[in-house]
């Protein structure tokens, strides 16, 4: 039996303004007796998360459509006319390549148009950072990208942003919400667009981004040393086709290779089955196609292209993939290195990491005595970080362990496009100095000690799984364990309580975020787990990161052996594998 609550939901989808295709939907799916579809499909109602709003797509509360997309939409209108009175306002838009993206994008900017809102709408797909710029360079009061980032082909979503081109946090994400559940019916949506509100945009805002791009670039004379460097590049469908070769080639790159399999832009994905660079599937022709070419760099970006993944040759030769942390601490690393040597560190300056993201980044800004702060998981809180300083201190880069970094600070979301060129400029610096990247980042572990992180995602799927997730979390504050892989567990810290505690003394302190439902162990030896139920996908996730000195390049290898064996012990004693 369906919950009361979930069928009053479903009747009122029935005998509402809904068009006859959604309500064929939800009847197929009661005529088929899928209870526990429908039941997911109208349990809730999709809310703004780390990520915005972001669903399975379909008829239902739960579900993106344009129904849910023109609440939310609405919504939004609503709340920015409350905060910017008696004022012309303005928004950006813009897509990526997934199924039904365009369409969605079309039906938000008409939405935006009938109340009277100028909307800047890009004529074609554009990767997310690109929204985030617009926002900031037609003074925009908010914008839109329709895009469910790296999710499977099922999703779409929906990511609101603020007038710093961040995405909404606090109190706005909270306060939109407020705003949608005022909305009773979808009649009170204004669906029918008002053209003269709506003005297409292109190619000069290319052009205003990427000068804005070339502008981060520090080493361009190694780049016209290395420029035949050997850079494959795969788009994986998305976005990234659109600027990625464009940028290499205005940075001074002349070997690029993009995957032809991979560089139409297509919805459903078809040469892989999750369009995430984290993936190493999703990398695998892009990784043959380098070894065929003999490369020196393969750069992977998902679907909305803000997030980038990368393999390298490691000390033997073979292509590996790197994680997040490798990735944005080399990156982060060589910019503080580039601008200590321009003469550019003040003692003002900063670097932003999350608390689940690899703790080398901390120690790398103290030794250029850089302040590093740290933020809760999603980039919009480090864009939040950047606001906040705005004219006090500088901001360099920030970076999160989900493949997401941002130098500068004209955009402000996780930015791959700046990010591909300035990793390939690292990788053109690495082979000017006798080096690969990989043998850049193993002398970073020398000086910094060698970090490692492994990433354990378990999937929950429905009203189920979300239950499951949630008693999974609370058992794990009630009994923390007392040791992890032989090693103490000294403090226990938890977001969600805000609260951090010394096993050991007793002593209880405050974690100076807001609320989030993320609990972290961290050991006498210097482990530290993380466990996060994912704000974008029916996910929990466990972070978990191991550190050992190296002594020298030498010892790389069974150094690794050693912190793989400490990950693995970590997994058995907390149940994971």
């Amino acid at each position: 039996m369906i919950d009361q609550s979930i069928q009053t939901k479903i009747d009122q989808w029935l005998s509402g303004s809904y068009d006859e295709a959604t309500k064929a939907e939800i009847k197929d799916l009661q005529a088929r007796g899928e209870q526990d579809a429908l039941a997911d499909a109208f349990y809730r109602n999709l809310e703004f998360g780390t990520g915005g709003l972001r669903g399975i797509m379909g008829a239902g509360s739960n579900r993106m459509n344009r129904y849910t997309l023109g609440m939310a939409t609405q919504g939004l209108c609503n709340y920015l006319k409350q905060n910017f009175p008696n004022q012309s306002i303005s928004v950006a838009i813009a897509h990526d390549s997934r199924n039904n993206s365009d369409k969605f994008a079309r039906e938000t900017a008409a939405i935006f148009s009938a109340n009277d809102i100028k909307v800047y709408l890009f004529e074609a797909l554009r990767p997310t950072p690109e929204l985030s710029f617009a926002i900031r360079h037609l003074g925009c009061q908010s914008g839109v990208v329709i895009t469910a980032s790296h999710n499977p082909k099922e999703y779409n979503g929906y990511k609101a942003y603020w007038n710093d081109g961040g995405q909404v946090t606090a109190p706005h994400d909270k306060n939109i919400i407020a705003e949608v559940n005022k909305i009773t019916s979808i009649d009170e949506v204004k669906f029918e667009a008002k053209p003269e509100n709506i003005q297409m945009i292109g190619a000069e805002v290319d052009e205003a981004y990427m000068k804005a791009v070339l502008g981060l670039s520090i080493s361009q004379e190694a780049i016209q040393r290395q420029h035949d460097l050997k850079i494959v590049f795969t788009p994986i469908h998305g976005t990234g086709i659109t600027l990625v070769p464009e940028i290499l080639k205005r940075y001074g790159f002349t070997n690029v290779h993009v995957v032809e399999e991979q560089a139409e832009p297509n919805g459903n994905f078809p040469t892989v089955v999750y369009p995430n660079p984290e993936e190493k599937d999703a990398m695998t022709l892009a990784i043959q196609k380098a070894e065929v070419i003999d490369g020196d760099l393969v750069l992977a970006t998902d679907p909305d292209a803000d997030r980038v993944g990368i393999a390298v040759k490691n000390l033997k030769g073979e292509f590996v993939l790197l994680n997040g942390n490798q990735t944005g601490s080399l990156l982060i690393n060589y910019l503080l290195q580039a601008w200590q040597k321009a003469g550019k560190l003040t003692g003002k300056e900063f670097v932003v990491k999350t608390i689940v993201t690899t703790d080398l980044i901390k120690k790398i800004a103290d030794s250029y005595n850089v302040t590093m702060y740290e933020t809760l998981t999603g980039f919009k809180y480090i864009a939040e970080v950047i606001r906040e300083l705005e004219g006090k201190e500088t901001y360099i880069a920030g970076g999160e362990e989900s493949y997401g970094y941002l130098a500068g600070d004209f955009v402000r979301d996780k930015d791959a496009i700046s990010s591909c060129a300035l990793i390939a400029e690292m990788a053109a610096v690495a082979k000017d100095n006798g080096q690969s990247l990989f043998e850049m980042m193993v002398e970073m572990y020398t000086k910094y000690g060698f970090y490692k992180e492994e990433l354990v995602s378990i999937t929950k799927k429905g009203m189920r799984g979300a239950e499951e997730i949630q008693q999974m979390m609370a058992e794990m504050r009630s009994n923390p364990p007392q040791t992890i892989a032989g090693s103490k567990v000294v403090e226990v810290r938890d977001y969600k309580s805000g609260t951090r505690k010394n096993l050991l003394t007793g002593e209880e302190g405050k974690l100076n975020l807001e609320s989030s439902n993320v609990l972290q162990y961290l050991t006498e030896d210097g482990s530290k787990i993380s466990a996060r139920p994912s704000g974008t996908e029916p996910k929990i996730k466990f972070y978990v990161s191991v550190n050992e000195p190296l002594p020298s390049k030498a010892d790389y290898d069974a150094t690794a052996q050693k912190l793989n064996q400490k990950i693995q012990q970590t997994l058995t004693d907390l149940k994971l594998k």
